[in-house]
């Protein structure tokens, strides 16, 4: 047994983490229950934010404790990834039936999301492709956005504060180029990663 493995057997226990990743399953439906009940009222937009804001921090934290404590099982890197992307999926699909963000932004940052996703997935044969900084970046981004859209309709919020209003459009611009330029390093690398590969096992001509 590992140093890691013995404090993670002494400090927390082992299936923490893969705890708060169900958690963060269970609350996506919470959180959009809470937000179309009365999309209109601030009062329950606040506890749909409350509960976004609070399924973002369960990501947070257990990849940090199945990294830290060594912790890390197949449940949490199968399920870790779809209960993300479920999380801010239900936020961007939500904000645009509720009219509050354009289809085709949510449409492609989903397309992106899921395709790379997908991608990873069947790169797994050739090479594990590591999240990049720059994927941690948007991820943080996209949230920021979402929390900042999520507490009051953001037509009204341009008008009543337009400060904030604007804001929360620039911070979602950013999210939305980031989201597709990593997307295209992505597959880029993909690219790479796959032609080095072949190249490897045919070897030399």
């Amino acid at each position: 047994m590992t140093q890691h493995a013995e404090r993670a057997t002494v400090g927390i226990p082992r299936w923490l983490p893969n705890a708060l990743t169900v958690l963060r399953l269970v609350l996506v439906p919470v959180f959009v229950v809470l937000l179309f009940l009365h999309p209109a009222d601030f009062g329950w937009r606040l506890l749909a934010t409350v509960a976004f804001g609070v399924a973002i921090l369960t990501d947070l934290f257990d990849g940090k404790l199945a990294r830290k404590y060594d912790l890390v099982s197949d449940f949490g890197k199968i399920w870790d990834p779809i209960a993300d992307k479920a999380l801010t999926g239900a936020a961007f699909i939500s904000l645009s039936i509720l009219g509050e963000l354009w289809w085709w932004v949510t449409i492609i940052i989903l397309l992106r999301e899921w395709g790379i996703t997908w991608m990873r997935v069947a790169m797994l044969k050739y090479e594990v492709m590591a999240a990049a900084a720059a994927g941690k970046i948007k991820t943080l981004l996209q949230a920021i956005a979402l929390l900042m859209f999520l507490p009051y309709p953001i037509q009204l919020t341009v008008q009543v504060a337009p400060f904030w209003g604007w804001l929360a459009w620039l911070v979602m611009g950013a999210a939305f180029v980031l989201t597709v330029v990593t997307g295209l390093m992505y597959v880029r690398d993909a690219l790479r990663l796959r032609a080095e590969a072949i190249k490897a096992r045919s070897g030399p001509a």
